[in-house]
């Protein structure tokens, strides 16, 4: 008997009972379905963080004040005090400050960096309009060059340069979030007005360039202004939340981060063992988030195999009662010729067809809740998911089909013709 043959009579089978296939092909359908969306949702977050590490630039390096319960704070207009020895007691400054800001953009000193900029944060900052109210979660006081490092663009007006830092103008650059919620519509008239921060007048110069939600975080719901003006009226005069730096390339990152320790080492009076400070870099922390979101991925493919396998039980389930129904036809077969192979190819095929007709509508409905964005994420199809799961959906048919398949070829043509 020819394939085709075989083919025909395992639709013919498949066919005669329609409602019992449906609903064998609907385990494989959300077996298959369940691969595809949570490799998606694992495949999501991880584009979701890569592109947000990489919107802060590979070559990044944060700076930040790292916290120790045995550093002593000095006080700066007060010279170190000296012990019995005569010797300097160990005080070290513990501060970000805008002089090391200031040394790090020194180009003898690092060579390896281009730009770095004094980040002060300004906390319960709420601003007003015309009656209007909006609190900002993040209002980031800095110079000019953060702008290039954060790879920030102003679609209108204007942005503030080293001019506005030094006279502390108290203008500002605003996300499109909080233009939006003061002055309503896309938020392109606050450009020019003057709105209050915590009272102050500050004066809308620049609008940034949407950048989107990731997750819950709106990255559009902030406002950055000259660190100098955020200071005199927001922060007030303390040490700096961080430093940011971009180093020249790239490749240069490591031989940035070693200029940076080195030359705070030095004004800070640290060595490697005693350091109270931190860089970090966008490279590190975007490795460190892929291996995390890889390990999540994996871990959410692995549980949804699981519903492949049971539909694949399904298959065989349906397919012995399928093999008991049909006894006498299958002695019909024998005794007219039909050989243990051709009987083992017609039920093969009816659990491969069922386990493939079930693999393409998971295939379908799987890309179809994909699309579905939910707070701003949405799941992202990986090709690789979906060559896996119709894969393992055929192995799957293939694999259960065969006990069936071979119980239905050992039946003898005399015994199979009695069976009532």
């Amino acid at each position: 008997m020819s394939i085709a043959e075989s083919a025909r009579f395992a639709w013919r089978g498949l066919t005669a009972n329609k409602p019992r296939s449906a609903l064998t092909m609907l385990g494989i359908l959300i077996g298959v379905a369940s691969v595809i969306i949570l490799v998606g949702v694992g495949t999501g977050a991880n584009q979701s963080v890569t592109d947000t590490l990489n919107s802060l630039g590979t070559n990044t390096l944060t700076i930040t004040r790292k916290s120790s319960d045995t550093t002593q704070l000095r006080n700066p207009f007060v010279a170190p005090s000296v012990d019995a020895a005569g010797s300097g007691t160990n005080i070290r400054d513990t501060r970000l400050t805008m002089s090391d800001a200031e040394a790090l953009a020194d180009p003898e000193l690092a060579p390896a960096i281009r730009l770095v900029a004094p980040v002060v944060v300004a906390t319960r900052v709420t601003a007003t309009l015309n009656g209007a109210s909006h609190p900002i979660p993040s209002t980031t006081g800095t110079t000019n060059a953060y702008l290039s490092i954060n790879n920030d663009t102003v679609v209108a007006g204007r942005v503030f340069t080293d001019t506005d830092y030094r006279a502390h103008s108290r203008v500002l650059l605003t996300g499109r979030t909080v233009a939006e919620a003061l002055a309503g519509g896309d938020g392109s008239s606050l450009l020019g007005q003057v709105i209050r921060l915590n009272g102050k007048e500050f004066t809308v110069i620049g609008i940034l360039e949407a950048k989107g939600v990731t997750g819950r975080l709106d990255q559009d719901d902030r406002i950055i202004a000259p660190a100098t003006a955020v200071q005199d009226h927001l922060a007030g005069y303390g040490d700096l939340s961080s430093i940011v730096a971009q180093a020249v390339s790239a490749a240069a990152v490591n031989d940035a981060q070693a200029q940076i320790e080195s030359i705070l080492d030095a004004r800070h009076r640290t060595n490697v063992d005693t350091r109270d400070f931190t860089v970090t870099n966008s490279a590190t922390f975007l490795n460190a988030a892929k291996s995390i979101t890889d390990i999540f991925t994996v871990l959410l493919g692995s549980l949804a195999t699981v519903s492949l396998l049971v539909g694949g039980i399904g298959v065989m389930n349906i397919m012995l009662v399928t093999v008991t129904e049909r006894t006498r036809e299958i002695g019909i077969r024998k005794a007219i010729g039909a050989g243990r192979s051709d009987i083992i190819l017609q039920f093969m095929l009816e659990a491969v067809l069922l386990s493939v007709l079930g693999g393409i509508a998971g295939i379908i409905f799987g890309y179809l809740v994909c699309q579905i964005e939910i707070s701003g994420f949405r799941a992202v199809v990986a090709p690789y998911s979906v060559a896996l799961a119709f894969s393992f959906s055929l192995a799957v048919g293939l694999f259960f089909g065969i006990y069936p398949a071979m119980r239905a070829a050992s039946l003898k043509p005399i015994d199979a013709l009695r069976y009532e």
